[in-house]
């Protein structure tokens, strides 16, 4: 099995995403040992933000760590798991909330493909970037 960036590298639909990885020099700990659970906006969520916002984000390292850290969770959460949580603090150090009572929202954005399994953790596709506040 893939790790975390190759599984998302093949899957073709998270271009944005791995670029951004790479710019914030992530690269090397999302392929560590882990296990992590990352919260992987598409390239249509990227999309969604305001214009100039993922380029802007790419020439400021620092919050761009910041918004890439916020999408992961230390540890393993499958969806069976996350579906009984209410919030769960991500790497950056803040919460993200969880919503299960009509699919699964993370904050507010809605879990598309839960459990793409990786071997050094799990990824939930979303359909929108988490800003943390």
């Amino acid at each position: 099995m893939a790790d975390i960036i190759d599984t998302a590298v093949n899957a073709g639909s998270f271009t944005t995403l791995v670029a951004a990885i790479k710019a914030a020099n992530l690269v090397d700990t999302l392929k560590g040992a882990g296990p992590f659970t990352v919260f992987a906006p598409t390239d249509e969520a990227f999309a969604k933000l305001p214009a100039g916002t993922v380029d802007a984000l790419l020439k400021d390292i620092p919050q761009l760590t910041k918004i890439l850290t916020y999408h992961v969770v230390a540890g393993k959460v499958l969806a069976a798991d996350v579906v009984k949580l209410k919030s769960a603090t991500t790497v950056e150090g803040e919460d993200v909330k969880i919503d299960a009572s009509n699919g699964v929202k993370i904050n507010d954005a809605t879990v598309v493909t839960p459990d793409v399994a990786a071997d050094n953790g799990v990824i939930h596709i979303i359909d929108t970037v988490l800003i943390p506040a």
